[in-house]
């Protein structure tokens, strides 16, 4: 019996990287954004508690799926199991963005 696949999605917002797993994660219809959806925490249950991870079960709380910029991610990996998500400062490092092409109004 196949396990539905986990994704580990890491992108960076307001100068933090962030880093939630996730059961499905694909292209979205709204243009330039990738679609995030039923987010995977860790149990409560846990003796020790991770405190980025519990500032992002607080903020991501109640939300079905997230739209994250393409421009802002990071890196989207296929894992076997499911990690602690967390969050990090950027230590100075710049992400560039890559050239993006759009049509220029008419007049």
């Amino acid at each position: 019996m196949s396990q539905s696949p986990i994704y580990k999605v890491q992108f960076v917002n307001q100068g933090q990287t962030f880093e939630v797993y996730a059961k499905e994660v694909h292209s979205s219809n709204l243009y330039g954004f990738i679609e995030v959806e039923q987010l995977l925490f860790g149990e409560r249950s846990h003796l020790v508690v991770d405190p980025s991870e519990e500032k992002l079960k607080a903020e991501f709380e109640g939300v079905k799926r997230t739209f994250i910029p393409m421009h802002a991610v990071v890196r989207i990996d296929e894992v076997e199991q499911q990690g602690t998500a967390k969050i990090t400062e950027s230590k100075g490092g710049v992400v560039t963005h890559l050239p993006f092409a759009y049509d220029k109004p008419k007049k």
